[in-house]
């Protein structure tokens, strides 16, 4: 089933979002002015009005829908709102999971948004006891133990960690009622992690050094050591002796991640800062020289209508978290991050303007990516 609809009514203030951000108060333009390029990138309570009814809309929008479903018997052939209370739309589950993430998130930085009175009602009915009690009952039925692996797992963990970290009654109520699903993905990581042999280097959804670098943010916030000595474990042994990634072959044609930066992005949490500036410069050893043109300049999007092109928008962004995250962990003096700064500023701005297109294919999900990248923004900025 097609997923093109009618142009969305928020189209016409999201799709100009860098011009939303790119605004604000005169602080942050006489510090533009000043040098300062990260100012015009700053997450606006305007921006996050605009960006909620995105994800507002799509966590009630059963249909379309792309359901990751094993049929055991012919009674499961039911409906995703049956199967998935609390994730039925947003045209997938993880999907879904990350539009709840994001407006948490929003909620959390900007308490009075116009949408806090709808946020927090479509979190208290989709994040109930029995709906998340109904998404455990799913995943413990046979044929499902890949389920979402490891994308929708991580993204999952990221909202938990969101709830885990702020002290709202709301908030508290929503994480309570979310840790049955909290403990089995935890499981399941537990359980999978230790048989993989070899990490999976895609530019989609099953990319390894993803999953882990979601799981090992919310073991270390909630102080789960078990699940992150696991997760540093195969992180060191899938990739501590990596060098020279091919990232002459970026991007693919429907990545959304770069292989090689979410790589680097996951090793910067893995090992000490002197560690991951040698492994670094072994991994990625053109960047400093500002090579490869293909992986520094941001991806041509030809057709945001198509599902799989469109992809290309959240590489934009994925790359620019990426490269943020990077970039902080390096000393202030090294020219590799001015690279990765300059180049991660170049991809945002390409991306931000086309979070909303109207069509739907990026609009159930680029929103999400767009938070996530802003908070690396302020990552950078504070180191």
């Amino acid at each position: 089933m097609s997923v093109r609809r009618r142009a969305s009514p928020f189209a016409s203030c999201v799709a100009m979002l860098c011009i939303v951000v790119c605004s604000g108060e005169a602080q942050r333009n006489t510090k533009a002015r000043s040098g300062d390029p990260w100012a015009k990138l700053h997450l606006t309570r305007e921006a996050a009005s605009n960006f909620a009814p995105l994800a507002l809309n799509c966590i009630r929008k059963e249909y379309p829908n792309k359901p990751e479903h094993v049929l055991n018997t012919e009674k499961d052939v039911q409906s995703p709102r049956a199967l998935h209370p609390a994730f039925y739309g947003c045209f997938d589950w993880h999907s879904a999971v990350h539009a709840h993430w994001m407006l948490v998130r929003l909620l959390r930085l900007f308490p009075d948004l116009p949408q806090a009175g709808e946020i927090r009602s479509a979190m208290s009915q989709n994040l109930s006891a029995q709906n998340i009690k109904i998404e455990v009952q799913y995943l413990d039925q046979p044929g499902r133990k890949s389920f979402e692996r490891t994308y929708g797992w991580g993204w999952l963990l990221k909202l938990a960690e969101e709830l885990h970290t702020w002290k709202d009654p709301d908030g508290q109520i929503w994480g309570r009622n979310l840790a049955p699903l909290i403990q089995a993905i935890v499981e399941r990581y537990k359980d999978f992690l230790p048989r993989q042999t070899y990490p999976i280097r895609t530019g989609v959804h099953p990319n390894t050094a993803f999953g882990i670098t979601f799981a090992l943010d919310y073991a270390r916030t909630v102080g789960d050591r078990e699940l992150e000595r696991l997760l540093v474990d195969r992180a060191r042994a899938y990739y501590q002796d990596d060098k020279d990634c091919p990232s002459g072959w970026e991007p693919g044609g429907e990545d959304f991640f770069s292989p090689c930066l979410m790589e680097a992005d996951l090793m910067r949490r893995v090992l000490t800062p002197q560690k991951f500036n040698e492994w670094l410069r072994s991994f990625l050893s053109s960047f400093a020289d500002g090579r490869p043109n293909n992986m520094l300049q941001p991806a041509i999007v030809s057709d945001r209508s198509d599902p799989k092109i469109v992809h290309l928008d959240g590489l934009n962004l994925t790359r620019a978290w990426c490269m943020l995250g990077i970039a902080s962990s390096l000393p202030a003096s090294d020219p590799l991050r001015a690279v990765l700064t300059n180049s991660a500023l170049r991809h945002a701005e390409t991306a931000l303007a086309h979070v909303a297109s109207g069509h739907y294919e990026g609009e159930h999900w680029l929103a999400s990516f767009a938070t996530y990248m802003f908070s690396h923004v302020e990552l950078l900025k504070s180191r």
